[in-house]
């Protein structure tokens, strides 16, 4: 099911899968590199609350392309405007891109908490996916990342550190196999600003042929819910594997899906934002919770 949630009320929704475009790590003309804010004061960070014409999602790493400009990214289905269980993001509608998106603290059912920063959605998988016309069933059904631009005035606020863990350390390339621990921060507004009760860690089931690598099953100790959605896993080592964009059903209940960030990157490399790069955190990992 979907992890987006309203103000004041959660939905959710199925999804996953695609293909492997050959830009992952292009290499991006020199810019000036930002300034990142101290991890422990930044407030615009993996784990940040962001609202979409009241559609609460969590960020998952932050982004840099080959202009230097700064992303925060989160699920592509936060800006769709379809049904909780529209889930082909090739054929769903979205949200045009300029849509303003805000980065907010302590948001909860009652109220969006305290906006710390605006941005504007730049790109949507689905959005360039319904441009490009592409009709692969897996890249439709599992390409879910959206990408928005931080306003200048709020990029002395980032820190591409995920809270509690550290990280992210690079991108992992490799899936993931039965058993492998993953570690995420959900921030889902239904836990009403409890900062302890954000970090997760779980175990893959093991990735399956049929997604073509695009989905990465997996269980947590305590499953993502609504709000989550958009928020980054990494693995053992502190690489970032993926997005959460779905709540299982069947055949494994109470699982969550995430799609591919190597394939999402590349993807979004191909088709308008040149040079994309994933940005590590400034904080070492630590798998310890």
């Amino acid at each position: 099911m979907r992890f987006s949630a309203k103000h004041a009320v959660a939905s959710a929704a199925l999804l996953s899968s695609g293909v492997l475009a050959a830009a992952l790590s292009a290499a991006a003309p020199a810019s000036a590199a930002p300034t990142w804010a101290p991890a422990d004061t930044a407030q615009i960070h993996p784990g940040t609350m962001m609202y979409t014409e009241g559609a609460q999602c969590t960020a998952n790493f932050v982004y840099t392309d080959g202009a230097g400009t700064v992303y925060v990214g989160y699920a592509a289905h936060c800006a769709g405007t379809g049904s909780s269980t529209d889930t082909n993001g090739c054929t769903t509608q979205s949200l045009p891109l300029g849509t303003k998106v805000t980065f907010n603290e302590g948001g909860s059912l009652i109220d969006e908490g305290t906006q710390v920063g605006t941005g504007t959605l730049a790109y949507s998988s689905w959005d360039a996916m319904k441009k490009a016309g592409e009709t692969d069933p897996n890249t439709c059904a599992y390409n879910d990342l959206a990408l928005v631009k931080v306003d200048a005035a709020d990029v002395s606020k980032v820190n591409p550190s995920i809270p509690f863990w550290g990280g992210p350390t690079g991108i992992d390339t490799n899936g993931t196999a039965a058993g492998d621990r993953v570690y995420t921060y959900g921030n889902s507004s239904l836990r009403a600003g409890v900062a302890a009760l954000s970090p997760h860690t779980g175990i893959s089931l093991g990735d399956q042929a049929a997604d073509g690598g695009w989905s990465h099953p997996l269980y947590t100790v305590t499953p993502g819910i609504p709000g989550d959605s958009g928020s980054g896993f990494v693995s053992a080592d502190g690489k970032a594997i993926g997005v959460l964009s779905t709540l299982g059903l069947a055949p494994l209940p109470a699982s969550n899906n995430i799609g591919d960030i190597a394939k999402e990157i590349a993807y979004a490399s191909s088709h308008g934002v040149s040079g994309l790069q994933l940005v590590n955190g400034t904080e070492p990992f630590s798998p310890i919770l």
